[in-house]
């Protein structure tokens, strides 16, 4: 296995609020990786005493410690359970029934000989790619299907339509939201590489439309993921940019090569 990460800032005078990593399980077979992106609150009151990266840090860290220690569980299983653990650190604290309770969206992938399994859950991406070059996005696409003017602001949206039915769902204080993740599993040899994206590394493909899925990931394939971001952040620095709430989000990339031996394909 290899993998690269790169997190960076959407501004050098706010803490980033997104959150990745990858782990090799004790077994020393197979591995998995975690990408997380906070949820900022547009305003301050969100019924926490705790800031968003400590919420992301928290659910992080047991995301990608049961990643590596209960094979026994499915990803939604461990979503669940790692939002279980996160609720209980600070319920006592907090009032984790706030609608803008600090949450995250999700990306996770977890891979052995056999098979690769996948979840994603809200507007975090992840791309497989086959040995022959073939890249498949991972999209959980309820936010695109909202009703229009549902996302007029992010008061709106929380009030409405975040984790509720017809909705869209962020992982933040009920464990039942992992069942609404968008999950699957594909066979081992079906995958060579792997590369998870916050949105605002997607923004490449998803807001200033510079190449589709598979361009993508080849760009993250020859420059590695910070070639990735500097591209976005040097689209975001045009002056024609009509961004709708933030010029520059967190942006992170995670690319493994879960089978270095396989050939690479023509995407590549």
């Amino acid at each position: 296995m290899q993998s690269e990460i790169s997190s960076v800032p959407g501004s050098p005078e706010r803490a980033n609020e997104d959150w990745a990593s990858v782990v090799v399980p004790a077994s020393g077979q197979g591995g998995a990786l975690v990408v997380l992106d906070g949820v900022t609150p547009p305003v301050d009151d969100d019924g926490c005493v705790h800031s968003v990266p400590w919420f992301t840090a928290r659910l992080g860290g047991a995301l990608t410690e049961l990643s590596g220690s209960r094979p026994d569980l499915t990803l939604a299983g461990i979503l669940s359970e790692a939002i279980r653990r996160t609720a209980l650190a600070h319920r006592d604290t907090c009032d984790l029934s706030h609608v803008r309770t600090p949450q995250a969206t999700v990306v996770m992938a977890r891979w052995d000989a056999v098979d690769v399994e996948y979840l994603v859950l809200s507007d975090s991406v992840l791309l497989l790619r086959s040995p022959e070059g073939a890249v498949r996005a991972v999209v959980d696409d309820r936010l695109d299907r909202l009703p229009p003017g549902s996302l007029a602001s992010h008061a709106i949206t929380d009030t409405t339509v975040r984790n509720k039915a017809g909705g869209f769902y962020t992982a933040a204080a009920d464990p039942s939201v992992a069942a609404h993740a968008v999950t699957g599993r594909v066979p081992a040899a079906e995958v060579r590489a792997l590369v998870a994206m916050t949105d605002g590394a997607t923004r490449w493909t998803e807001v200033f439309r510079m190449g589709d899925w598979a361009d993508c990931f080849a760009v993250v394939d020859k420059e590695g993921p910070r070639g990735l971001i500097a591209r976005v952040r040097e689209l975001e620095a045009s002056p024609s940019y009509a961004y709708r709430w933030k010029r520059h989000d967190d942006a992170t990339v995670v690319r493994v090569v879960v089978r270095p031996d396989a050939p690479r394909g023509e995407a590549a």
